[in-house]
């Protein structure tokens, strides 16, 4: 996983500033890593499956980025199998930034928060924009029944790189379950 990480993220430009700033040499052994292969092991399932938002990366055709929040019931961002991921693309603002600039670059990047644990994990992908009438099963298993938000279309991220990030920073933060759980717990 390392290396593919390091393929997207480390570019010439942060190349140089690593080696200006001092830690070049220790992420330099990440691009040595021993292999390419991006697969979602029962580690990083776990993680996806409990999130109820996750923010999605975007950029459009003059280069400027977007970062929308995605947020729905725990389990509605879904993994489809060892490099896939997927979630119901449920109606919002019509605004379109994110499925817009998709349909002209299809690089996302997903940053996935655990705030209560301190854990975030950076996915890299490419994104593909599934309509009911293209793929109707698909659609169907991203959908979340109990969620009654309209879904658009379905979003299938095939995954390039993954990245689990250091907690430094992540001030504790705790959903409305997660404190009625402390209560009880009391």
């Amino acid at each position: 996983m390392a290396r593919a990480f390091t393929k997207i993220a480390f570019t010439d430009h942060v190349k140089q500033v690593q080696s200006d700033m001092g830690s070049r040499a220790l992420y330099q052994t990440l691009e040595h890593g021993v292999t390419d292969e991006v697969f979602i092991d029962a580690r990083v399932k776990q993680f996806i499956e409990q999130q109820d938002s996750f923010y999605i990366a975007t950029t459009n055709e003059d280069g400027w980025p977007y970062i929308q929040h995605r947020g729905g019931p725990k389990g509605f961002l879904k993994v489809l199998n060892e490099t896939q991921i997927g979630f119901a693309d449920f109606a919002g603002n019509r605004q379109y930034l994110t499925v817009g600039n998709i349909v002209g670059n299809n690089k996302v990047c997903l940053f996935l928060m655990n705030y209560a644990e301190k854990r975030r994990l950076k996915l890299w992908g490419r994104a593909e924009l599934v309509h009911e009438q293209d793929n109707f099963s698909l659609v169907q298993q991203l959908e979340v029944a109990e969620f009654r938000a309209p879904v658009e279309r379905g979003i299938v991220i095939t995954l390039e790189a993954m990245d689990w990030n250091c907690p430094k920073y992540i001030t504790p933060r705790y959903t409305q379950d997660e404190i009625a759980q402390f209560l009880v717990d009391d």
